[in-house]
This record gives structure tokens, sequence and C-alpha cells, in this order.
């Protein structure tokens, strides 16, 4: 096939092959596992793909051609920048939400995406199908390579072009406030976020809205302050390759099939509210930790479980005044201490309300409300308590930090640590060090 190599075509080629070899990857293996991310990912993939492509054949000579090669450039629609947006935000819904559906809601929202392809069919259709291939007419513009409404496409494709970046943007925002609370979704429902926070859906989300922003810089440029050049234009769609090779990567890395399975609804995130931080006294600590022995809390409950004071969250300092809640977590305590359930690293909220025998709700406002934490806290720090307990007892004193955490209920080194940092305010092998002098 015809293809001129250039520096500038050169450049662009590794991207548009990685692009086109992780789009088929991720089809493929989004449908041997069922996996609907994987399919969202390849699109955006695309999206993404087709624009750098247009200007990587427009280096190879395609647009000076002035044959098929110059007739296929101007017809093929390369740009779907009002698609990116929701494709985008709903690759970041399959993600987190292993039972989401892509209904009649979530397409109406490519209405505009669709209404823009269709325009383009209808410009091909025209001036290819009807007018130079039925009708024989020869092409009138471009040195024969291109018919008149075509030209009126470009015109209106300026227009489409600042439609789409105001749609990225606005997904892009909304993208944003739902990973947020995404995040308050786990800490409200899972004791071990690691594997399921996913850290690099954030940087995604800032690389995509950075590889935008660069776009609409030169745009910008181009069309209010100055013309610029083709070469000029190219270093945009350099920042796509990269874009393009970002998105790969972190693809490929992202876990396929997260357990515990993930069920997050944006509005339903929104009933679990996030709780201010307080400092709790060792004998707050003890009284969530400790109970007496008809499972009611006691003031000479035992304080060695706790050392130090441990900084919790809290959105009522005080004790409840529901009987009932109180009721619950005592019966919660008293589990917690005979069972321990807090020693299973995959534990959840659903798990330990199964357990209790009652509801996710009523058990996530009774560890909000009488204990001041969320179910991620209020879980760890039983575990940090388990640690230390461990660190003080001679039989473990051959146990290494990650034999520690491992036997307490943390899942990694790792998550011990940032944990410890989080509610102690120390690292574990400071703690250690002060337990044991």
């Amino acid at each position: 096939m015809f293809f001129e190599f250039s520096p500038y075509s050169s450049l662009l080629l590794p991207f548009f092959v990685q692009g086109v070899v992780f789009i088929v990857l991720f089809l493929v293996r989004g449908w041997q596992r069922g996996i609907a991310s994987d399919t969202w990912l390849a699109l955006l993939l695309l999206l993404n793909t087709l624009p750098l492509t247009q200007w990587m054949l427009g280096f190879a000579g395609w647009y000076d051609s002035h044959d098929a090669h110059s007739t296929f450039m101007f017809y093929f629609p390369f740009s779907h920048w009002l698609a990116l947006g929701p494709t985008f935000y709903f690759y970041f819904r399959s993600l987190t939400n292993q039972d989401f559906r892509f209904g009649w809601a979530q397409k109406l929202q490519f209405l505009p995406a669709l209404a823009y392809l269709g325009w383009r069919l209808v410009v091909f259709g025209y001036d290819v199908v009807w007018q130079h291939w039925v009708l024989g007419a020869p092409f009138t513009e471009h040195f024969g390579t291109k018919g008149p409404l075509a030209n009126v496409s470009e015109i209106a494709d300026g227009t489409i072009e600042i439609l789409g970046y105001l749609s990225v943007f606005a997904y892009g925002w909304l993208t944003l406030r739902d990973y947020q609370r995404y995040r308050r979704y786990l800490d409200d429902n899972y004791s071990n976020t690691g594997p399921i926070s996913f850290p690099w859906l954030r940087n995604l989300m800032v690389a995509v809205l950075v590889g935008l922003l660069v776009s609409f810089f030169f745009g910008l440029v181009n069309k209010v302050l100055t013309p610029l050049s083709y070469i000029q234009v190219w270093y945009s769609f350099l920042a796509t390759g990269l874009l393009i090779y970002y998105l790969s990567i972190a693809g490929l890395l992202a876990p396929y099939q997260p357990a515990p399975a993930l069920h997050f609804q944006p509005d339903g995130a929104e009933e679990l509210q996030p709780v201010a931080s307080v400092a709790a006294s060792p004998t707050q600590v003890a009284k969530v930790l400790a109970p007496n022995q008809g499972g009611n809390f006691s003031e000479n409950a035992p304080q060695r479980l706790v050392s130090d004071s441990v900084e919790l969250t809290a959105e009522i300092p005080t004790a409840p005044t529901d009987p009932d809640l109180t009721r619950w977590a005592d019966k919660l305590t008293h589990h917690m201490q005979t069972a321990r359930p807090y020693l299973n690293p995959e534990l959840t909220l659903g798990e330990l309300a199964n357990q209790l025998r009652t509801n996710t709700s009523l058990l996530s406002r009774v560890i909000n409300t009488c204990f001041g934490q969320n179910f991620n806290d209020y879980i760890n720090t039983h575990r940090i308590a388990e640690a230390e307990r461990k660190l003080q007892d001679p039989r473990f004193q051959h146990y290494t930090l990650l034999a520690v955490a491992l036997e307490s209920g943390f899942n990694s080194k790792s998550t011990f640590n940032r944990v410890f940092k989080k509610l102690k305010a120390a690292t574990p092998s400071e703690v250690a060090a002060r337990l044991n002098t």
C-alpha cells in the first residue's frame, strides 16, 4: 500500500500499530472472559487512534496523492469527539460495577455522536455513491478527488469539534466526581480496598483530560490567534500517541476480574456519607475493642489492646441515644472479639452483615454512628490492635513484620504500612520499636 516514510509519519506509526494491536487484544480478552470494561477500553483506544491515523496517513502522502487515497482521506470519519466522553465514562462504570448494563438510557448519550456519523454517511453517499458512482460525475474539488458536499462538511466539523471538547470536559468532570464517590463506597463496604481502588484510574482520567487540553490548545491557537502549519499541529497528535501508549499499558495491567465483585452505583453511594476526623482516647478505643462479659460497654475494659491513641474518624463523637443501635453495637463488638472476622483479609460489609444476620444499611449505620468510623477503618482498627498484641507477645518475637501483618488480617505489607500510617501516624516498625522499649 502507498505509504511515504517521513520523520513525521514514521514517528506516529508505532503508536498506530500499538493502538490497533491492543484494540484487538482487549476485544478478544473481553469476549473470552465476558468483561465489558475491556470492550469499552478497546472503543476508547479506537477513538484516540483514528485521528492519529488521519495525520499519520496525511504525512505519508495520502492527501497529496490525488487519487483514491485522497478521496478516502476526505470521506472517512476519523474524528469522533462526541463519542469520546461517554465512552470513557462508561468504561469507568463497567470497571467498577460488574452488573453494569448498557441500556437505553446509556445509548441515548451516544445520539449526538451517531447523528454526526449519520451526517458523514450522507456526505459520502451523495458525493461518492450517487454523484460519482451512479451518475458518473467527476469530483470537482482538490484535483478531482473531492465532491462539493465534503466542503460543507468540513465547515461543520469545526463546530462539532468545539461541542466535542465541551462533551469530554463534562464527562471528565462526571467521571472524577463519581470516582470520589467510588472511593467512599470502597471504604464503606470493603476491608481490603487495595486491589479494587484502581489508583491508576484517576491518573488515566487526568491523562485523558491533559491530552484533550493539549489538542484544545493547538486548535485554539490555530483558529483564534494564528494559523499553525501542519508540522506545528503534528505535535498535538504526538501527544495523542503518548496517550494511546498509556491507555494500552494501563488497561493491560488492570485487574480483569476484581475480587470481591464490585457493584458500585453512583447514586447509591451517596447514601453512605464520609465522616469527619476526630481523635479517640485509648479508653474509647478499648470500649470499641473489648466488651465486658455481658456484652455491654465497660469503662474498665482492658486497655492493653491498644497502647497509644489511634486517630479515628467519627461522625458523632458522643454515644448514640438510639437503644436499638446501642444493642447492635454491643452485638457487633462481641462478635468481633469472639469470632474475630477481621482476620479474613477479604472481609466485606455484606459478609459481616450475614454473620450477624442483619442488613448492610443497618450495620453501616451502627459502625458510622456508634464507633465513629467507616467500615474499612473499623476493621483495620481491629487488625492494628491484633498486630500490636502480636508485636508485644514473646511468642511472636521471631515473626517478621510481614508475618505479623498476614497473621493479623492484612493481605500485604504495603497495606499494613499504609493503614498504620493512616490510623497510627507511624510506620509498623516505629510502633514495634516503641512497644518493645
